[in-house]
């Protein structure tokens, strides 16, 4: 099994590791230290040795940061951890505060004492990062200082390695397109911007570029390292050697000068006694590579990962790929689904769940890892957005009550992410309308038409208006990029409430899942991933319209569903994604299985 469901934190974190940090602070003459999620990849999800964020506070959940001073400290997490913090962090050491609301910098301008010393590592912070604590700092009247060695690091013991997994070709036959291709267009990208070259510094960008994949990463199959590539198309991968096998060098071709990771500050510092103009996403890219450039007397040029876009918009190879995949996926979920009818009422508990689904997804011998850690909610814990079931908080699933399951696979030709809400017995009236409300919701995105340059977050609302109509809401995304055997979470693209600059594109694959949570009784989400199509006229329109075409396939639970809310317009969408859904799965399914999903999926 890839999950495990030991704990990796508690609340005895705070007053075990904070008098260890704060020693350590002391002796860098630091008033206090700000302690970010984000490892120094910026990824979301991080290898073991960077989850320094849980070992000073207990938190364990994927986005956050904390500021620690030496007789108090403060934790910052959005709507998906309002509850997860307060169990995990202790409230006699940390105070908690909405990210959404007020950013640590923020915070700092409005709280931080004048004169204090407050520290922060460049490696962990973008250049764009920084410029937001430095205007802080003038504000309040602190100072900002970069620390040389991670305090965090320096108190952490038994701190986890570097990890080392071995990097793997990813063929043009699931990537679509060769390096050498991808490369080129990049190189453009570098000439337009005026640079003799680009620090491309996010792992889901390199790997993209290069086509290879790895293991560094749990449930993300990322090879971490950086990459220079020039405005001629030639390129040098900086990557730890241990990574590196015989077959790589043949996989990325001559044009491509493999350099152990620990040569980057160097060969920076080189371009920049060179006088070179090199570029970089200042939203990604370690605050201390743009310092090492200026100082070595390079030109720094401000540019958005030019790998991003290309690499959200998915070509046809990759699309083909993650429809396959999603087929496989999901006779997966569905024989899941039918197991757990059967066996929920019996009283299983979430891990037995969590256990049996992802054993389902391996049967087929194609599964890699899974995506993330799945979400397996019963009851109350459903309405905890990223719960992550372990020993201690297992539940048992009981009768007439929502269970809630969010998963995912990470397979060679495409990456999933799915949530189903199921009744476990008779749901309430109130279930069965919050339910209704959330899928009139994922229904209106999923048939929405609109024209080129329109961003997510201009649909956003679309999702939320049955439940907003009911004095309802839910306090996260609706929707987020998702990698091709990558990251299922990636950007640029997204639907949010916050506004997003980047308009939706033809390939880009997008999650829909708008959702409702009730504290200490229940949650509902019902998600499927879909992908952007190209515009197309409308009979009797002006403009070419582009839409979703959703590729996640799996029965959604009609037991929950109040025919007599939704419109015709509704119900027609449901019964012909249930018939589309009964016709596809049913070859990969047994006879029990497809008898199953023909009533799961019956006309309504």
């Amino acid at each position: 099994m890839f999950q495990t469901y030991e704990p990796v934190s508690d609340r005895s974190f705070a007053k075990k590791h904070l008098p260890l940090l704060r020693a350590e602070m002391k002796k860098q003459n630091l008033d206090g230290f700000i302690i970010p999620h984000d490892d120094e990849y910026q990824n979301e999800y991080i290898p073991a040795y960077a989850e320094r964020l849980m070992w000073a506070s207990g938190f364990s959940g994927s986005a956050g940061a904390a500021i620690v001073f030496q007789d108090s400290a403060v934790i910052f997490v959005d709507g998906r951890y309002t509850l997860q913090v307060r169990q995990q962090a202790d409230d006699a050491f940390f105070a908690y505060e909405d990210i959404t609301d007020t950013s640590p910098d923020q915070w700092l301008a409005a709280n931080a004492k004048k004169g204090a010393r407050i520290g922060y590592d460049p490696m962990l912070h973008t250049s764009a990062g920084v410029a937001k604590l430095e205007a802080a700092a003038k504000k309040a009247g602190f100072s900002l200082i970069a620390v040389a060695e991670n305090p965090v690091d320096l108190a952490w013991e038994d701190q986890p390695p570097f990890p080392s997994a071995r990097i793997i070709p990813h063929g043009v036959e699931f990537a679509g397109r060769s390096s050498e291709e991808k490369r080129k267009e990049i190189a453009a990208a570098v000439k337009e911007a005026g640079a003799d070259a680009v620090l491309i510094t996010a792992p889901p960008s390199i790997d993209w570029l290069f086509n290879i994949r790895g293991g560094d990463v749990s449930r993300t199959p990322l090879a971490l390292g950086r990459a220079i590539v020039d405005r001629n198309g030639e390129a040098t991968l900086f990557i730890a050697p241990e990574k590196v096998g015989n077959e790589l060098s043949a996989h990325l071709g001559p044009s491509v000068d493999v350099r152990p990771e620990a040569q980057i500050s160097a060969a920076l510092e080189k371009l920049g006694a060179e006088g070179k103009s090199i570029a970089l996403d200042p939203a990604l890219a370690p605050a201390k590579y743009a310092q090492v450039l200026k100082d070595a007397g390079a030109k720094v040029i401000d540019m958005t990962d030019p790998c991003a876009l290309p690499r959200a918009c998915k070509n046809e190879t990759e699309l083909k790929g993650t429809r396959a995949a999603h087929v496989r996926d999901g006779a997966a979920v569905t024989r899941f689904l039918r197991w757990l009818s059967i066996e929920a009422p019996n009283g299983i508990d979430e891990i037995t769940a969590a256990q049996r689904l992802e054993s389902m997804r391996a049967e087929g011998g194609d599964l890699v890892d899974i995506s993330f850690d799945t979400i397996s909610g019963a009851g109350p814990n459903g309405a905890i957005v990223h719960y992550k079931v372990n020993t201690q908080t297992n539940r048992k699933i009981e009768k007439n009550s929502l269970f809630l399951i969010d998963s995912g696979a990470q397979y060679r030709d495409g990456t999933t992410d799915i949530t189903r809400t199921v009744a476990i017995g008779e749901p309430t009236a109130e279930m069965r309308d919050r339910f209704t409300r959330v899928l009139k919701g994922h229904i209106a995105l999923a048939t929405m038409r609109f024209p080129a340059g329109t961003t997510g977050s201009q649909l956003d609302a679309m999702a939320r208006k049955p439940l907003w109509d009911a004095g309802l809401d839910y306090d996260h995304g609706t929707g987020h990029g998702v990698g091709s055997f990558l990251g299922v979470h990636e950007g640029p693209q997204r639907i949010a409430k916050a506004a997003n600059s980047q308009a939706l594109k033809p390939g880009m694959i997008i999650s829909n899942e708008p959702g409702y949570y009730k504290a200490g009784e229940f949650g509902i989400r019902i998600e499927n991933l879909v992908v952007v199509t190209p515009p197309q006229p409308i009979e009797g329109g002006e403009r070419e319209m582009m839409g979703f075409e959703t590729i996640t396939l799996a029965p959604i639970d009609l037991n929950l569903v109040v025919p007599a809310l939704l419109t015709e317009t509704e119900r027609h969408w449901l019964n012909k994604y249930h018939a589309r859904v009964r016709q596809t799965l049913t070859p990969f399914l047994s006879k029990e299985d497809a008898a199953w999903l023909a009533e799961a999926t019956r006309a309504i």
